[in-house]
């Protein structure tokens, strides 16, 4: 059952981390594509509307990147082993 946990986790990482990269990229494409028919805008809106999504999709990277290192330490952390009679500082 635990293995079925793990297996899981790791699914909802992959999944996660994908979403984080595609989503803000293509919302971003399609905003700047609607600024530019609606307003008879330049071809330049697409431009900062890509610029715009890759730059929030590394950002979105590295937050998800530092969360699965902070839980990757958390989990191997272990506690120090108890202080014996033998054993004085």
């Amino acid at each position: 059952m635990k293995d079925l946990y793990e297996i899981t986790r790791h699914l909802v990482w992959v999944t996660q981390f994908g979403l984080s990269i595609c989503v803000p990229l293509v919302l971003s494409i399609a905003a700047s594509v609607w600024l530019q028919k609606t307003f008879s805008l330049d071809g330049w809106v697409v431009a900062v509307g890509v610029i715009l999504g890759i730059l929030i999709a590394v950002n979105s990277l590295r937050y998800n990147l530092r969360a699965i290192e902070r839980q990757g330490k958390g989990s191997s952390k272990k506690s120090p082993p108890p202080i014996s009679f033998n054993q004085h500082g």
